[in-house]
């Protein structure tokens, strides 16, 4: 099927789950009783491929509680079996695998596949982007989502956000970072958009899934890596070797993992399978960030008291240079990429009303309330 019937195919069957939202999961199994009784469909098996390993248990568990949630709510006639990163192919492998058809969906971050088309970094995070709020309203509300599955149909999947982290941390680096020069010569983890505004900013980039990090930060062939946040980054290890702890993570303010589902087991997905697993994506996306701003407090606390990490601001200067680098970059690829062009155009608008509402209220209650505590 050519880009254009493609393209017209995602309109028409994003329309009944675009909006698909649960409010929490509390009384899931007196929901689950309600969805069995209702549920008439035939047994389907899906494999999930994953980009996180299990050490990563918020991430990668995120999968597994899917799998879980839609087997409740269709009498486990459902069935989602998950694979962890490498398990199956490798972790920045999952969109391809979905694409051919290896499997019928996975859990990955979007911007991991820039080279495919740049456009799918709005899947994920933008430099000086969204909070997690502001992501999930532009997404739903603002019709992000639905522009992401215009792109995701030239690869033949159909396209859900499914987990934010919340703000994530801007990353461990062996050495303070005093000024902009420091940057220069500096090797580091950090993938997507992020990774070319670093780049030009001085800083040698490297992509590297999440088990391979520690292992190239151990042994010095990168001096500094980003990941997500305290809770998932304790898991890692990253705090024994580098103690330096930036904020704020400016690449990744409210990012979005991607939930890719390969089109072919999309069409054959009955309808109600279909409603199904667009609400378990949506309560596991809630259930997942409201533990992430749970732990993530809890986890920082102990990493600075007991392991000696120090939690440094980001210079001005270096801040100020990727502003600028961030909003070039963006107007370049919107005049060589048109399908960028076309998101850049509605995440803009959003931005622009977005920001300015949340630099009021949201942002002047906590610049006073929260270093009260």
């Amino acid at each position: 099927m050519c880009a254009l019937d493609r393209r017209k195919f995602v309109k028409k069957t994003a329309l009944g789950t675009a909006g698909s939202t649960v409010l929490g999961s509390c009384s899931t199994e007196e929901s689950s009783v309600e969805q069995n009784s209702a549920v008439s469909g035939p047994e389907v098996n899906w494999r999930i491929t994953t980009s996180f390993p299990p050490s990563v248990d918020m991430l990668s568990g995120a999968a597994d509680m899917l799998a879980h949630r839609v087997g409740q709510m269709t009498n486990g006639k459902f069935r989602i079996r998950v694979f962890a990163a490498g398990e199956i192919v490798p972790a920045l492998q999952v969109m391809d695998a979905v694409q051919s058809g290896t499997v019928q969906a996975g859990h990955t971050s979007d911007y991991y596949y820039i080279g495919k088309n740049s456009a799918l970094a709005f899947g994920t995070s933008i430099p000086f982007g969204f909070n997690s709020r502001q992501q999930t309203a532009w997404l739903t509300q603002g019709g992000g989502q639905n522009l992401l599955r215009e792109v995701h149909s030239d690869f033949g999947i159909m396209h859900f956000h499914f987990v934010n982290t919340g703000a994530q941390f801007g990353g461990w680096f062996r050495e303070p970072i005093g000024s902009l020069n420091d940057l220069r010569g500096l090797r580091m983890r950090i993938p997507g958009l992020a990774g070319e505004i670093m780049s030009r900013l001085g800083v040698t980039v490297q992509v590297l899934g999440a088990a391979d990090i520690y292992p190239a930060l151990e042994r010095g062939a990168i001096d500094a890596t980003e990941w997500v946040g305290p809770y998932d980054d304790e898991k890692l290890g990253f705090h024994e070797i580098a103690k330096n702890y930036y904020i704020p993570g400016w690449w990744e303010p409210g990012p979005s993992t991607a939930f890719q589902v390969n089109r072919t087991a999309w069409d054959e997905l009955p309808v109600q399978y279909r409603e199904i697993l667009a609400s378990a994506l949506s309560e596991v996306n809630l259930v997942t960030l409201a533990r992430y701003d749970g732990e993530n407090p809890r986890v920082l606390k102990r990493l600075v008291e007991d392991h000696g990490v120090k939690v440094r601001e980001f210079p001005n200067d270096v801040l100020e240079e990727a502003w600028k680098e961030s909003n070039s970059y963006l107007l370049e690829q919107s005049s060589a990429n048109p399908d960028f062009r076309k998101i850049y155009e509605s995440w803009n608008a959003f931005r622009k009303e977005s920001f300015p509402y949340f630099a009021g209220n949201e942002s002047v209650y906590g610049q006073f309330a929260f270093p009260k505590t």
